[in-house]
């Protein structure tokens, strides 16, 4: 459980961006739902990305999580620099990739979360071991899946929304 308000508001908008998502990954891309929900994750995730920089539960220092809150955030600009900036070859291939992986990362942050609460659950002492292990396989884990859906996704959007060269 959250233990103060930075950690409340973390909680909050990493739910919010769970759902809007998830939402996002099953759904028709480009349509007004997609924009409106996609405008809800990148807000949210900002808040997470943003909040994660405040919180310092482990060892009251910058470590792990806040290395991964980092890529998180490169994640989540480059999946909107295509949108708003001129001269990608493929924006919309390169927007979808990296939106896809800024939600995978958050998929990764989830399980990271749930599997690092064990030690506390098993009431194991001196458990930092066990803590950055399970980090270390939740996030692999997740990540290797997301990595092959990524592969099978990403040649599909080449052929749908690269355009013809003009030579």
């Amino acid at each position: 459980m959250p233990h103060d308000s930075i950690g409340w508001i973390h909680t909050i908008f990493a739910i919010i961006a769970l759902i809007t998502g998830s939402l996002i990954l099953i759904n028709r891309k480009g349509t007004e739902f997609h924009v409106r929900t996609g405008r809800i994750y990148g807000v949210s995730m900002l808040i997470v990305c943003a909040s994660a920089f405040s919180i310092y539960r482990v060892h009251n220092a910058f470590g792990v999580l806040h290395f991964f809150a980092i890529i998180s955030t490169v994640t989540l600009i480059l999946g909107m620099i295509p949108l708003y900036k001129k001269g990608f070859k493929q924006p919309i291939v390169s927007h979808l990739s990296w939106m896809y992986w800024s939600v995978i990362g958050l998929y990764c942050a989830f399980a990271a979360e749930i599997f690092t609460r064990l030690p506390l659950i098993l009431n194991l002492k001196n458990s930092y071991g066990i803590f950055y292990l399970l980090i270390g396989l939740s996030t692999g884990i997740v990540g290797m899946t997301g990595s092959w859906y990524f592969k099978k996704k990403k040649n599909t959007w080449e052929i749908k929304y690269s355009k013809p060269r003009n030579n």
